[in-house]
């Protein structure tokens, strides 16, 4: 429990430095390397926090292991720490996480700056629905 709530931690002080980042302009996202790669960092660790804390969750539940990262999402919205239409939507993370580790050279600058300006707020979402389930 005390490492759910570590990760819990980290993914705000993530979402929060990425939050930082939205007053940059698309132009200087994709014009300056060091801003395009914090932004692409950050969004990475806090996927990988976000899938980390959905894995500890699952197995200390004892629940059935998923066999994507999308299926940990997902699982979290079917065992009702999270609400299915927002389990839904926000488990397409999983998929900018395989971009961003695998196919790093390929983030497309539009996309990237999509993210930065309209989902880091799904990061919150997701800890204090996590919060929640963890204090019932």
């Amino acid at each position: 429990m005390k490492e759910i709530h570590s990760k819990l931690e980290d993914l705000r002080k993530y979402a929060n430095l990425l939050k930082g980042y939205r007053e940059k302009g698309k132009d200087q996202l994709g014009s300056d390397l060091t801003l395009r790669g914090a932004v692409e960092r950050y969004l990475h660790v806090a996927i990988e926090c976000v899938l980390e804390i959905g894995e500890m969750m699952i197995s200390k539940e004892g629940w059935r292991k998923p066999e994507t990262y999308r299926e940990v999402i997902e699982t979290l919205g079917e065992k009702d720490v999270l609400p299915s239409k927002f389990a839904e939507s926000f488990s397409r993370v999983a998929g900018l996480r395989n971009i961003l580790v695998h196919r790093y050279a390929d983030v497309d600058l539009d996309e990237l700056y999509h993210h930065l300006q309209e989902d880091i707020e799904d990061f919150d979402e997701f800890a204090r629905h996590v919060a929640q389930y963890l204090s019932d």
